[in-house]
């Protein structure tokens, strides 16, 4: 085979033989400009929800760690590739928050708070109710979460 140029798709025809095709111009363009569109929209959303969560914070609180909590419900589709995951567990300098993608659920503080592992699932008790028990999605998150807690909730 010759040398390959750029812009060139390799083919293999019917007979085994491989031959190079190169598509015009003309479709190159706007398949472009289509994936180039869809890639902006994608970032602006995903940063549009990055400011959001951002204004949640209160002056000098920092961001420790975010887990992704698995939908309480079997028949959830997994999100589009230019979303991010519907439910999220927030761990901050100063508590916990839960989101469902841009909306803050509940922002409660380290010291109201008794986490507790169960297995694999998190439960999280406010004043004397359980106000979340979660599946989070990568392995040993859990134990992460109550050693956030053991850190920070001692204060």
């Amino acid at each position: 085979m010759r040398g390959r140029r750029d812009g060139v798709i390799a083919v293999v025809t019917a007979v085994g033989r491989v031959a190079e095709v190169a598509p015009p111009w003309w479709v190159l363009v706007p398949v472009t400009a289509l994936v180039a569109v869809l890639a902006g929209r994608a970032d602006a959303r995903l940063g549009r929800e990055d400011a959001v969560r951002a204004e949640a914070l209160e002056s000098g609180e920092n961001v420790i760690g975010t887990y992704t909590v698995r939908p309480p419900y079997v028949d959830h589709s997994p999100p589009s590739l230019y979303e991010s995951p519907q439910y999220q567990l927030r761990l901050t300098t100063r508590g916990m928050q839960m989101w469902e993608r841009s909306a803050l659920l509940w922002n409660h503080p380290w010291p109201e708070l008794r986490v507790v592992a169960d297995g694999p699932r998190l439960r999280i008790h406010h004043e004397g109710r359980e106000v979340g028990a979660m599946l989070l999605e990568r392995a040993g998150a859990v134990q992460e979460v109550v050693a956030v807690k053991r850190r920070y909730g001692a204060e």
